[in-house]
Formats: structure tokens, C-alpha cells, sequence
């Protein structure tokens, strides 16, 4: 067990949720939390949400498990459905936080080479430690993969994530509902 530093995970709310429902299994996200501080000494989580109002009792839930929820205002398209993209919120925050040397090392938790720029302007500043993809290898981003950063793969983790017993004579883990229809589109993010 890592010891906990002053590590920062910015995790794209939007990107994991879709990334995650892409590989069929149920991610807890209180064991998630745990897993980053044990694994990567992180101290504080960021997840970026659209805030939908419905969503509230999750919210909570996911604030009392550890997470700093950071809140997109979502607009709608002209279907109706909802948009709230994180992606320049969550780089203003990161590289804010790298000015103020708010952090020793960054996590990122997305697949989504948009993020490709920061991930390097952080590798040449020495501060990431590491890219966590929700995505498969193949569905990441090649543009996070150029830039060399260390990539680990959520669906590795499933054992230890998953919110579902893999032995049925353990005992059933504490976890977070699965909340359906949460997705990209649906602005999924929280500050």
C-alpha cells in the first residue's frame, strides 16, 4: 500500500461512466476511490460532472465516498439530449493546480486524446504519474498512447473494482447502484 501523497486524480466523470458501461461489469466507485489512494497515494479526486438535478442522491453518495465533485453546467442539443463535456474544465484545473504546486503528481482517468497536450506538458514538467483508461488498449486514444505516458487499463483492475463478489463464498462488498443511462451525453459530471 502506497502511502498517501499529495497526489491529484482528475477523473472525467462522462469518459469513465461510458468506458466503464462499455465493458459489461459493474464498477464500484467507493472501491475505486480506496484503490486510488492505496495504489496511487492519491489525496484528492476530482470527477467532473454535468450536474443534472435528478442525479442529487448519487452526488451524495459519491462525495461521502471521497470524491471532490466538479460540477459542468449542461445545455441540450436540439434532440434533447443533454451535453455537458468536462475536457476544458478539467485542463484549466490540472494545469491551475500544476502552477500553484497543488499536487505532486497527477492521475488522469480518461481514453480521450483530447487530452493529449496536457498529458505531455505534465510528462515534461515531471508531473503524472499516470494515464487510467476506462476504455480497452484498442479503444484508447493513439494520441495518448504517443506521447509515452504510462497507461494502465481499468478492465486489469476488474477483480478489485468490480462491485459484484467474484467468489460466492465471500462476503457481498459494499457498493454503489448502477445508475442507467448515464453516459457522454448525459453531461455525467460533479464539482
Amino acid at each position: 500500500m502506497q502511502k498517501v501523497k499529495k497526489n491529484n486524480a482528475y477523473i472525467d466523470g462522462a469518459n469513465l461512466h461510458k468506458g466503464i458501461g462499455q465493458l459489461n461489469w459493474d464498477f464500484d466507485y467507493g472501491k475505486f476511490r480506496v484503490w486510488l489512494r492505496e495504489k496511487y497515494g492519491v489525496g484528492q479526486a476530482y470527477l467532473f460532472l454535468g450536474f443534472i438535478s435528478k442525479y442529487k442522491a448519487l452526488y451524495t453518495r459519491l462525495q461521502e465516498q471521497g470524491y471532490t465533485l466538479v460540477f459542468k453546467d449542461i445545455t441540450y442539443d436540439g434532440k434533447g439530449k443533454v451535453k455537458g463535456n468536462c475536457d476544458a474544465d478539467i485542463v484549466v484545473k490540472v494545469m491551475k493546480d500544476a502552477y500553484e504546486e497543488n499536487f505532486e503528481q497527477a492521475i488522469l482517468v480518461s481514453s480521450d486524446g483530447d487530452y493529449a497536450s496536457l498529458v505531455s506538458f505534465l510528462l515534461e514538467k515531471k508531473k503524472i504519474q499516470s494515464v487510467l483508461s476506462p476504455a480497452l488498449p484498442q479503444k484508447c486514444s493513439i494520441l495518448l498512447k504517443r506521447t509515452g505516458v504510462k497507461i494502465s487499463y481499468l478492465n486489469d483492475q476488474k477483480t478489485i473494482l468490480s462491485g459484484k463478489p467474484s467468489d460466492k463464498k465471500k462476503k457481498p462488498p459494499v457498493r454503489t447502484k448502477s445508475h442507467k443511462g448515464l453516459s457522454r451525453g448525459d453531461g455525467f459530471s460533479v464539482q
